[in-house]
């Protein structure tokens, strides 16, 4: 029962995007297309749970043995950094249109603070192994959902008529800033 609610806790009520406000630059320059965005939120689901492994492997079995949890940051960034680049490197051996339609995006995976903030998390909360990887992938199952949601708007929004001053970002923005509102709903739930 505790890691569905560590599960749903990440995915819906403590959604790192729409909550926590970590990762929002995939958030608002993929989320175009659902294509995209639902492609670019399973690689970062993806960086998610293997950095999810191997950070928590690493602080629990290296850094805090050997007292060295100083070295905390710099060790989950060069984790989080050699796991997106086998990631780029499978998607593009696997799927030109993916990779090219993710362009820029891919490797700035290496730099969303999602995925640094979910690993420090980890090590804050103290979560098990198992609690780790219920944890990664609920936050990578709720950035998805952010994704998804969000591309479907804007998809709607390319068909309707938004007056001249608010088309772009400032409907973006907007719309981003209503679903997080939205999402505050859920505070207290879990």
């Amino acid at each position: 029962m505790e890691l569905l609610i560590i599960f749903l806790s990440a995915s819906i009520v403590n959604n790192f995007v729409l909550s926590y406000f970590l990762g929002i630059c995939p958030f608002i320059g993929v989320s175009n297309k659902i294509s995209s965005a639902f492609s670019m939120g399973l690689a970062t689901t993806f960086v998610m749970v293997l950095s999810a492994t191997v950070s928590w492997l690493l602080f629990n079995m290296i850094l805090v043995p050997y007292n060295l949890e100083f070295l905390q940051i710099p060790s989950f960034i060069l984790v989080i950094a050699s796991l997106v680049q086998f990631v780029e490197m499978v998607i593009k051996k696997v799927s030109q249109p993916i990779y090219r339609a993710l362009g820029i995006f891919l490797p700035l995976i290496t730099t969303n603070c999602a995925i640094l903030g979910l690993a420090l998390l980890i090590s804050m909360r103290e979560y098990s192994f198992l609690e780790s990887i219920f944890f990664a992938l609920g936050a990578g199952i709720g950035f998805i959902f952010a994704l998804m949601i969000m591309a479907g708007i804007r998809e709607e929004l390319e068909l309707t008529d938004v007056p001249k001053p608010f088309r772009g970002a400032p409907i973006t923005l907007i719309t981003a800033g209503l679903l997080a509102l939205a999402f505050m709903g859920f505070a207290g739930m879990i």
